[in-house]
């Protein structure tokens, strides 16, 4: 059964399958405006995880390979590799994203409330949470 969207700043995320509490495969859609600010580049320790385009045109990036995904056309990415995604086109992007296992609705509902809350988001706290659920942040290239 669907959730109501979560909003994290301009990104909507809407679940139709939370996995979570059984470990079993879960699914949102994750919609992403044009220019929307998006979560660092990071890896998740637990999980695997596809991208499954619906809407308009998703950048997904899995290690050294970047894509500009069109309605469609689908990504997946290991556990363990670093993955990111954007949107520097015209138009909203909505993905089916499937992970397996799930990490789950609560995740994004920490993440919103750290980003939601008013200001420019606490960057310890976001930390905190992905690291609390097994997303590791990406060391810059250039560091």
């Amino acid at each position: 059964m669907a959730t109501s969207e979560i909003k994290i700043g301009q990104l909507g995320i809407n679940y139709v399958v939370d996995g979570s509490q059984s470990a079993s495969i879960g699914m949102f859609e994750l919609t992403v405006p044009p220019a929307s600010n998006v979560p660092p580049p990071h890896s998740h320790s637990n999980n695997e995880e596809c991208v499954y385009v619906l809407e308009g045109i998703l950048r997904y990036s899995v290690g050294d390979e970047t894509h500009d995904l069109g309605v469609g056309q689908t990504m997946s990415t290991p556990k363990g590799v670093v993955h990111s995604f954007a949107n520097p086109f015209d138009k909203t992007a909505k993905a089916l994203i499937v992970q397996s296992p799930d990490i789950g609705a609560q995740y994004f509902l920490d993440i919103a409330a750290v980003v939601n809350a008013g200001g420019p988001p606490d960057k310890a706290a976001l930390l905190s949470v992905m690291r609390r659920y097994g997303l590791v942040p990406a060391v810059p290239k250039d560091a």
